[in-house]
């Protein structure tokens, strides 16, 4: 069963969001005032490509897969929604079908906001129109970033790239050793691998060498970063 409230922790992501967080207080009250909870548990389909449009949704709490089926029938992760993240706002504009199939990656609270709904706020709010474009720059330049990296960056370098981007959004402090990150989001490496554009065996390959190198943990439960330094020098690496 749905609760209608977030808790305090899922109140908090979603305030503290770099975008949301930049909106007006007034805008900020009436789109959380129009929103509602749903909370689904893991490997639950929030929405499946052709679908109609119908909500404008952010990440509270766990992380959302968003994937695509390829014609073997073999399901393709292309990114994750992390929590603070507004997403769907293409479609509540020009009304197009789901392109992607949306799943909750383990336990996930989201909140919804009807396109009736979105459609009243933009016509209260025009601010909102100035902030969907800067969203919308913002994850263009992402995206031309990340063609540039499969490109440019050889597979070493992109994954410690990209468990960086893990620890920034979902880093947790090791109990034992408060210089160690525990990545909570846990990725199988297959799903990892297909985050990078790369085969399972390569990342595991690349994955071991960082471990020997003594940057990170692989643990059954998912990694451990114990040099995030040492991923940042990798990550820059360019040939």
């Amino acid at each position: 069963m749905d609760d209608p409230i977030l808790t305090i922790e899922e109140r908090e992501a979603i305030n503290s969001g770099r975008w949301f967080s930049s909106l007006s207080p007034s805008l900020r009250h009436d789109i959380l005032r129009c929103a509602f909870v749903k909370r689904y548990k893991d490997g639950d389909l929030l929405a499946a490509r052709g679908d109609p449009p119908e909500h404008w949704i952010a990440c509270a709490k766990g992380a959302l897969r968003v994937s695509s089926t390829a014609v073997s029938g073999k399901q393709v992760t292309l990114t994750y929604v992390e929590p603070g993240i507004w997403f769907g706002d293409v479609a509540m504009f020009d009304g197009e079908r789901r392109t992607h199939d949306t799943y909750s990656h383990g336990d996930t609270t989201v909140l919804c906001v009807a396109r009736a709904d979105f459609q009243k706020i933009l016509a209260t709010h025009v601010e909102l129109y100035e902030a969907l474009m800067r969203l919308q720059a913002r994850r263009i330049r992402t995206l031309f970033g990340l063609v540039e990296d499969l490109n440019t960056l050889p597979l070493r370098a992109r994954l410690a790239k990209q468990l960086i981007h893990l620890v920034r959004s979902y880093g947790v402090p090791s109990l034992d050793d408060g210089s160690q990150t525990r990545i909570g989001l846990q990725l199988a490496q297959e799903e990892l691998a297909q985050l990078l554009g790369a085969s399972r065996q390569r990342v595991n390959q690349e994955l071991k060498t960082m471990e020997r190198e003594g940057t990170i943990r692989i643990e059954p439960a998912g990694l451990v970063v114990l040099d995030r330094s040492a991923l940042m020098q990798i990550s820059a690496a360019d040939n």
